[in-house]
């Protein structure tokens, strides 16, 4: 068979069950293996977003999505989801085609240096030269995507590489087991929580990408010590409990910063370093780092004890230790004015609110989509306000970016998390200048027949650095711009347009496109007109 041909193989074997993209000439014998494939080749509308697309695939399997693009213009198109990937820590194997390495006949043509240009923003980037060494590239790039910390990786098949004839030889997939943590490490843990009044547990990045929900939940349960979670950390543990504390939305100086402040033991159970510091290191208060991996060290992070090794089994050793110590009397209640405050504040908001305002946003659409459905989104504003209030009680069930933050992600998103949860309800909730930078995509929805809520927040502007702007006392400029009329524009894919003005037109729209399914497009009136009082720096009385 032909290097393509046993590629398309390899993938199989790895379990691969969609590749998405826009492939060109230099892919055509890919394509060709493609159409005996038990993969579905699903073609976008553009590069970046089928990254974006195949980006959360591997987000919510743990199995690498995987992206295919020609050369030149295609392949530097996939940069920005290469990013997303590999700052996110979300599986993704990215592969490109190339003019002939041995005969080419077109000089310089569309060609640039793609394995470099690759190397800086992946965990690893190669030519395949030799068709006989496909099977061992492709191993290689699944076990570096898949391997804690999981990212990005990229193949680069040349012409007439992927047409070579080659005896096809299949390696075997290996199966690992994550270190665990040694057990002085854990001791050290037990010795800090039995000399700790009041405790608190930071849920970061990366325990939302194993299996450790049910193990935190016990622990959290068991010894009843308040959690805040981060943007990229909600869902791990379930917002109703009464633990939860709240989310680490901002940088400091919110309410549950004043929380964090209090506490004298700070267990920080899968940080990952490219999200916002959850809190700023000060002081002499302890701070355990638990993780598949130690601590990068600067001047905001320093912890003192370092528990390496595998998240779930970590806690688990920890609690059985506790247990075995007699279990600490904690005061687990000096969360609670933080909370009441930062839910007061929330609900007096809504009271007072006339308009479609941030905070009646995240309201509704709580109160919309079940507890299982997920919401996707974009980079903007409204960010914050989901990730303070929008409570969830699943694991990724609210799919935001807060490591890239990347505008355009959104929608891509929700059809990545359609494609891997068909039966769950999926609602993407994007501002207006992130959505039309992918919004083309719409077609793409449409033609796989997904049953899809877009939400467009309208608000003819860039919110977010305007609202930055604003707080440096600068005069509003250079940020406004004009719209299409959404309506005619979802229509005219194929979808469903529709307008809200008020609160109740939004819930009823939506819980209406909810049920109805289809494609279907909400273009919503925000109004950002309070977001200094509302994300003004918050502190109890």
């Amino acid at each position: 068979m032909n290097t393509a041909t046993a590629l398309i193989k390899s993938l199989e074997a790895e379990g691969v069950e969609y590749m998405l993209g826009v492939p060109g000439e230099e892919n055509l014998d890919v394509l060709e293996a493609l159409k005996e494939s038990s993969i579905k080749f699903i073609i976008t509308r553009h590069e970046q977003s089928a990254a974006f697309i195949a980006a959360t695939i591997g987000r919510l399997t743990g199995m690498p999505g995987v992206v295919l693009s020609t050369l030149g213009p295609g392949a530097t198109n996939l940069v920005t989801g290469a990013a997303y990937a590999q700052l996110g820590a979300m599986p993704l194997i990215m592969i490109t085609g190339q003019k002939p390495i041995r005969h080419s006949k077109q000089g310089a043509f569309q060609i640039i240096d793609v394995v470099d240009m690759m190397t800086p923003i992946t965990k690893y980037s190669k030519q395949l030269v030799e068709g006989s060494m496909v099977s061992a590239t492709v191993r290689e790039a699944f076990r570096l995507a898949t391997e804690e910390r999981p990212g990005a990786t990229h193949i680069e098949i040349p012409e007439d590489i992927a047409a070579e004839k080659i005896t096809y030889k299949p390696l075997p997939i290996s199966f690992t087991r994550r270190p665990v943590a040694e057990e002085k490490s854990i001791s050290h843990v037990v010795d800090l929580l039995k000399k700790s009044k009041h405790p608190i547990i930071i849920i970061g990045a990366g325990a939302n990408r194993k299996r450790t929900s049910q193990v935190l939940t016990d622990f959290v349960q068991t010894f009843n010590i308040p959690f805040v979670p981060t943007q990229m950390g909600k869902g791990v543990i379930s917002d109703a409990l009464p633990q939860y504390a709240g989310t680490a939305a901002l940088s400091s100086d919110d309410y549950v910063h004043e929380t964090i402040e209090q506490a004298d033991l700070v267990i920080n159970i899968g940080h990952d370093v490219v999200e916002k510091p959850p809190f700023i290191m000060t002081g002499e208060r302890p701070v355990v780092h638990v993780n598949f991996d130690s601590a990068s060290v600067n001047d905001i992070y320093y912890p003192q004890c370092e528990v390496v090794g595998d998240i779930a089994n970590a806690i688990w050793q920890i609690k059985v230790a506790l247990e075995k110590e007699g279990v600490p009397k904690w005061d687990s209640e000096y969360h609670l004015p933080a909370k009441q405050k930062l839910i007061e504040d929330f609900n007096n908001s809504i009271e007072k609110a006339t308009t479609i305002t941030p905070q009646v946003l995240v309201k509704t659409t709580r109160e919309c989509v079940n507890d299982k459905g997920i919401v996707a989104l974009d980079n903007g504003m409204y960010k914050i306000w989901f990730a303070r209030h929008y409570d969830t009680y699943h694991e990724n069930t609210l799919l935001l970016d807060n490591a890239l933050a990347t505008m355009g992600a959104g929608m891509p998103s929700a059809i990545g998390a359609k494609i891997v949860h068909p039966d769950r309800q999926v609602v993407a909730v994007v501002g207006d200048g992130g959505f039309m930078m992918n919004s083309q995509e719409l077609e793409t929805a449409v033609r796989l027949n997904l049953d899809l809520v877009v939400v467009i927040l309208n608000d003819a502007s860039y919110q977010m650095i305007r609202w930055k702007q604003s707080n440096l006392g600068m005069e509003d400029f250079g940020l406004q711009f004009n719209n299409p009329n959404f309506i005619m524009y979802a229509n005219s894919y194929g979808a469903h347009g529709h307008r809200a003005t008020t609160m109740t037109d939004y819930k009823q729209l939506l819980s209406e496109a909810l049920e109805i399914g289809g494609v279907h497009v909400i273009d919503l009136a925000i109004d950002y007109s309070d977001n200094a009082n509302g994300l003004m720096i918050k502190k109890l009385d």
